[in-house]
C-alpha cells in the first residue's frame, strides 16, 4: 500500500482546434498552473424520522459534482484561454460548457478516466496583488462517461476510449 502523490490525477480539458485545412477538432489539453482544482460530490440526500424510530434514517438519492478552481493567468494556454474567454465575454448557457475528463495516472497502466460536461460559473478574478488569478466553480451537465485515456506526449494531450 502507497500513498498517492495529487499530481497522478490529472484533467484535461476540451478545446476546439483549428487545423490548416480549416476543419476543426476537439483536442484534450491538460490544465496546467492551476493552485486549486478541487473535486466535490456535493451528494443529495434524502433524510427523515419514523414515529417509530428514535433516530434519523438518511438515503443518498442523487449527486450534483462540481470542481472548484482556481489558477494564476499565463498566455499562451489553450485551457486557461477557454475558461478567460467564458469569464471576460460572459458567456452563458452552451457557450459556458467545457468538456473535462479526469484521468488517473496512478496503477496498472489501465489509466482509468471519467468524462463529463461542465457548465463553468465565473468567480473572481485578480485578488492577487502580485500575479493576475481566475477562480470559481464548474459544475455538471450531465453524467459521467467511463473510459481511459491514452498519450503520445506526455500527458501533456489525451485521447479518449469510452467503456462499451
Amino acid at each position: 500500500m502507497a500513498i498517492v502523490a495529487r499530481h497522478k490525477k490529472l484533467a484535461f480539458v476540451g478545446v476546439l482546434t483549428g487545423s490548416q485545412s480549416g476543419s476543426t477538432s476537439l483536442v484534450y489539453h491538460r490544465i496546467h498552473k492551476f493552485t486549486s482544482f478541487t473535486h466535490n460530490k456535493n451528494a443529495q440526500e434524502y433524510a427523515r424520522q419514523y414515529v417509530d424510530e428514535p433516530f434519523q434514517e438518511t438515503d443518498v438519492v442523487g449527486y450534483a459534482p462540481s470542481y472548484d478552481y482556481g489558477f494564476d493567468k499565463y498566455t499562451g494556454d489553450p485551457v486557461q484561454g477557454e475558461i478567460i474567454k467564458i469569464t471576460d465575454g460572459e458567456r452563458i448557457g452552451d457557450d459556458a460548457v467545457l468538456s473535462i475528463i479526469v484521468v488517473d495516472t496512478e496503477g496498472d497502466g489501465t489509466h482509468v478516466a471519467y468524462k463529463r460536461d461542465y457548465s463553468v460559473i465565473s468567480g473572481a478574478e485578480g485578488d492577487n496583488i502580485n500575479i493576475y488569478t481566475y477562480s470559481g466553480t464548474m459544475k455538471a451537465r450531465g453524467a459521467a462517461v467511463k473510459g481511459t485515456a491514452a498519450t503520445s506526449d506526455d500527458w501533456e494531450t489525451i485521447t479518449f476510449t469510452e467503456d462499451t
